[in-house]
């Protein structure tokens, strides 16, 4: 009998010991979201699977990385979503990997020719530019026509001349060259 009442008063030590812990967890704050997120996506068109080769892959998933976070880190520091999201942008645009600044993909005429745009949630103002060739951040200039002009969208050689306006750094076109782009436009 003193054995039971012995192992009666293990198991309850344990059971208690066990469902205290548990209390424990279940009280502690849960982990502190961000109010924000951040969605991209590579670019328009489509790479075969048979092209993608693991290591291609992971040079798209590491630059795609690093675009998020340095959104991210902006957003963590208090800045704002216009500046988060121009700056991961820029990210994508200097990367000959996607279809935006380096790496553009090229019209009928074979230049390369970019659209960006940009959009605040919050004030649902708008700007964009398409059709340039010497921009080097269209990013950047679609963003001035929303905030420094009087249009939502700028197109061709006139976005080019208000981005130069604007202080925007202009390149020549060979600047967005890349040879595999040219190679699958041929």
């Amino acid at each position: 009998m003193k054995k039971t009442k012995l192992f009666s008063v293990i198991i309850l030590i344990v059971a208690i010991a066990f469902s205290c812990t548990s209390t424990q967890q279940e009280n502690a704050p849960p982990p502190e979201k961000a109010d924000w997120a951040i969605v991209i996506h590579g670019g328009a068109g489509t790479i075969k699977r048979e092209f993608m080769t693991p290591e291609k892959d992971s040079l798209y998933r590491a630059k795609l990385t690093e675009a998020l976070n340095v959104g991210s880190e902006i957003l963590k520091k208090g800045g704002t979503s216009m500046d988060a999201v121009e700056q991961t942008i820029h990210v994508l645009e200097e990367s000959p990997l996607f279809n935006a600044g380096k790496g553009a993909v090229f019209n009928e005429r074979g230049q390369n020719e970019m659209d960006a745009a940009i959009m605040n949630g919050e004030t649902h103002a708008a700007g964009a530019v398409v059709n340039v060739h010497t921009i080097k951040s269209p990013i950047s200039a679609a963003r001035a026509v929303m905030e420094k002009s009087v249009h939502v969208m700028l197109t061709g050689e006139g976005a080019e001349i208000f981005a130069e306006k604007q202080g925007l750094e202009i390149v020549e076109p060979d600047y967005f060259f890349d040879q595999r782009r040219w190679d699958s436009f041929k």
